[in-house]
């Protein structure tokens, strides 16, 4: 594969999780009262964005009736809501909503990806399907490693597999935890990228409160920020 148009079909059609893919169909055939009327997408979902990305937003899955629903990442659901909006106030998305795939969004120099690529049942992945669903972000990386500077992962599983991912690729990364804010430097050959960790934009943490409007703002603002002043 080189280009993310044949990464994405090829995505599209992996059928490597059953348990996944039934569960992506199940879904897509019972469907949610509120959206009885439509024709779920039902698999694997792709990542969506810019084709040469200076930052690289890596979230856990798809969810059930948001991107399984609507077949593009974080659209259709509260989750989408939030991040979508966040990257509109700081000018990295045309629209401050994500509904369907035509809506005219466009995102400015951000591809928005997953750990795992299927909805999985109640939101929990299996460490195989982890395991599994790593080799597409990793040939992910490879095509958008020579524009992107910043990664961000949304919540401590997205943080793991972008460090994974990173290490993977040969690079060097300091030691760093996960947490809301967190950040850590990674050098590939004479480059450096920064990855930065935010709190998932999941109904447990905005409802709660644990993740505000203006926390998520401070972490895309800041990757904003980064992605201009990493030399290319």
């Amino acid at each position: 594969m080189h280009t993310l148009a044949e990464l994405d079909e090829a995505i599209c059609q992996c059928r490597a999780c059953p348990r996944l893919i039934e569960w992506c169909q199940q879904v897509a055939q019972e469907r949610r009262a509120a959206y009885r009327d439509e024709v779920y997408w039902g698999g694997p979902v792709p990542g969506f964005g810019s084709d040469a990305p200076t930052i690289l937003i890596v979230g856990l899955a798809p969810g059930a009736h948001g991107a399984n629903r609507t077949g593009r990442m974080f659209t259709g659901d509260r989750s989408g809501e939030w991040l979508f909006a966040s990257l509109h106030r700081v000018g990295l998305a045309a629209l401050p909503t994500s509904q369907h795939r035509f809506d005219g969004q466009a995102l400015r120099g951000v591809r928005i990806t997953a750990a795992v690529h299927c909805a999985p049942p109640g939101n929990k992945p299996t460490a195989e399907e982890f395991a599994t669903c790593a080799s597409w972000l990793q040939r992910e990386w490879v095509l958008v490693a020579p524009t992107v500077r910043v990664v961000v992962a949304l919540g401590g599983l997205a943080w793991t597999a972008s460090l994974r991912m990173l290490r993977q690729a040969g690079a060097e990364v300091s030691a760093a935890r996960f947490g809301h804010g967190a950040q850590a430097q990674a050098q590939l050959a004479d480059r450096d990228f920064a990855l930065l960790g935010s709190y998932h934009p999941s109904q447990q943490n905005t409802f709660t409160g644990r993740l505000t409007e203006s926390m998520l703002d401070a972490v895309l603002a800041r990757a904003r920020d980064l992605s201009c002043r990493q030399p290319l």
